[in-house]
């Protein structure tokens, strides 16, 4: 298929580029500075696609584009996180809505955020979400992808669990105080953290994008999740490195305020029931070999 992706030069963007490419699907990679190469197309969260015309004879949209959760949550960082997912898939979804040719798929990032704080409750596809910042965030921008569901496009919502790379996201943070030896449980270390491997997200997305039976929200997690104790010690194993210095609730709220008592501290225990309902097979299951894979 012609594959248009946005957000192409992040973390999975990339990975997925050459998930595709090897199918045998030609891509068009937006991004935000003009480019010559025919391969791009200018496109920007405030003013969309720069030439929308050439996106006529485009058969599915891979929408990845969104700020950063990085960093501290100030008003202004909220105001960013809030506008490149809101704002900037309303442009793609009105864009490809109103193309002569409309695409037969758009497969959207989401987050498993939708769910928030849940404890020890399992979550599926189903679930109601949560309550908080990023919970709300999600709902609007699903919100916005779902729009495309009224022009004919079959749209699938992909909530990625935490993507496990050494390049970059939660892992790629990470590995730096465990490589010394100073890694170690955060918090009470009993909350569950629903992740999948960096090479099963691109198959996932993959998937979507060609199986007609996949649609709405779809959980990319592993079939595993793990508590954050449990994780801690596979990354000790996995890097022979000891993980004895536990990091307080209170260090993580002084440290990186909300963003930390929300990304590091809340506990969402998430399965990928409409994933194993289709038969998807995942190749990193197991959190051990999809570490020792991620790291390598």
């Amino acid at each position: 298929m012609k594959v248009l992706i946005t957000g192409a030069t992040g973390l999975i963007g990339r990975r997925l580029q050459e998930t595709l490419r090897d199918a045998g699907h030609e891509l068009l990679l937006a991004s935000r500075r003009a480019s010559k190469d025919g391969g791009y197309i200018q496109w920007d969260i405030h003013d969309g696609f720069a030439e929308p015309e050439r996106l006529e004879g485009i058969e599915a949209v891979i929408h990845l584009a969104g700020e950063n959760l990085n960093g501290r949550w100030t008003d202004a960082k909220k105001k960013a996180i809030r506008e490149s997912r809101i704002l900037g898939t309303r442009n793609v979804v009105d864009t490809i809505s109103n193309l002569r040719q409309r695409p037969r798929v758009l497969v959207s990032a989401s987050a498993i955020g939708f769910y928030g704080d849940r404890g020890d409750e399992l979550m599926t596809e189903t679930s109601p979400p949560g309550k908080g910042f990023l919970p709300e965030i999600c709902r609007e921008w699903e919100a916005e992808s779902r729009r495309a569901e009224d022009a004919g496009i079959r749209t699938v919502l992909l909530r990625a669990g935490i993507v496990l790379s050494k390049d970059g996201g939660a892992l790629g943070t990470m590995l730096m105080p465990f490589k010394l030896g100073i890694g170690g449980v955060i918090g009470s270390g009993k909350q569950w953290m629903s992740w999948i491997s960096l090479d099963d997200h691109a198959a996932v997305v993959k998937y979507a994008l060609e199986n007609e039976m996949i649609r709405g929200a779809v959980n990319s997690v592993s079939t595993n999740p793990v508590t954050n104790e449990e994780f801690t010690k596979t990354m000790g194993e996995v890097l022979y490195r000891p993980t004895l210095i536990p990091v307080p609730e209170f260090a993580v709220h002084l440290a990186f305020g909300e963003m930390g008592d929300t990304l590091l501290l809340d506990s969402t225990k998430v399965a990928p029931k409409r994933l194993e309902d289709a038969g998807f097979e995942f190749n990193f299951p197991d959190l051990k070999k999809a570490l020792e894979n991620a790291v390598k």
